[in-house]
């Protein structure tokens, strides 16, 4: 089975769009807005902060991830009410993490970096 297509986003965040220019360059992929909006009316009030705090921790989030984004509020505004939650929703929690590049292994494929985490001290003298 061949490997999935790198998205175009993807390729520019990542830098290797620059590297395959002739690859990247003729791809025409659908425009997403550039952030996620505000949380759904639908959603209690702990889900909606939920929704809040989720967007500002991973600022890559755009319109298309509001579907898992909505799934992770809901059971991140359970939590901070002090609901049990159970095991089965926890794993759902990390899964929707994970599709939406949230966890620590997923972001450094996105090109994140870590909170605290300094640059190279020589890029100041080859920028």
């Amino acid at each position: 089975m061949a490997r999935p297509r790198t998205p175009k986003a993807k390729a520019e965040i990542t830098g290797y769009a620059d590297k395959q220019k002739t690859k990247f360059e003729s791809r025409n992929e659908p425009t997403v807005a550039d952030n996620v909006g505000d949380p759904f009316e639908w959603l209690n009030e702990h889900a909606q902060k939920a929704w809040q705090e989720i967007a500002s921790e991973v600022p890559w989030l755009n319109w298309s991830h509001r579907g898992h984004l909505a799934i992770a509020a809901n059971i991140r505004g359970r939590m901070m009410k002090g609901d049990d939650v159970g095991v089965q929703a926890m794993n759902l929690l990390r899964q929707c993490y994970g599709q939406m590049g949230a966890t620590p292994a997923d972001a450094s494929k996105a090109g994140a970096k870590p909170d605290g985490e300094k640059t190279d001290p020589a890029d100041e003298f080859f920028d």
